[in-house]
């Protein structure tokens, strides 16, 4: 039933290769199927916007852009694609209800396991609220040992959000790579 949402989210990642812990804070927009635009405000300025054909990937400091064409829905294996409506739950997963460290009694976690070996993780697990189901957590880890969590607060569901909300437009004089590609 939910088509959409905002949110504010608090991503941390710990443990893989560096086997440090980066915690990154900022807001979040989905809207059903395919649409989202992450802004990380802090430690550092990046964004990522899907208008559901197209991702771009901006990173302000390095003056960068990366596009890339979004998966097909049977091919999405991002979890963030996942929460804009892109694939399917009973086809892509083997889902089990989910035991995670701190889950609260008001609170129901699922643990989904792609039936596919995906390259950005192995396992997801989506913690949402009883009796609402709203998400509150998205922990996913990855080959290297990695565990990525977003925390999400003042979720409010079915917004209304502007179209150009998921609109980028490439500002000027930043590198731009597309399919592997790079141009100015």
């Amino acid at each position: 039933r939910v088509q959409s949402f905002a949110a504010n989210f608090e991503h941390a990642y710990e443990g893989g290769v560096l086997r440090k812990k980066v915690v990154e804070r900022g807001t979040v927009l989905i809207r059903k199927p395919g649409q989202m635009h992450w802004t990380y405000t802090s430690p550092e300025r990046k964004e990522f916007i899907s208008d559901g054909r197209t991702m771009y990937s901006y990173l302000p400091e390095d003056r960068q852009v990366v596009v890339a064409k979004v998966p097909a829905e049977d091919d999405a294996s991002s979890p963030a694609l996942f929460l804009a409506g892109k694939g399917d739950i009973v086809r892509d997963f083997d889902a089990s209800a989910g035991a995670l460290p701190g889950l609260r009694t008001d609170e129901y976690a699922l643990k989904l396991v792609p039936r596919r070996p995906q390259q950005e993780y192995d396992w997801l697990v989506v913690v949402v609220s009883r009796p609402r189901l709203e998400i509150r957590r998205l922990v996913t880890t990855d080959a290297q040992g990695g565990t990525s969590t977003f925390v999400f607060t003042k979720l409010r569901e079915n917004v209304r959000l502007p179209d150009k909300a998921f609109t980028f437009t490439i500002p000027r004089g930043v590198e731009v790579i597309t399919d592997g590609t790079r141009s100015r």
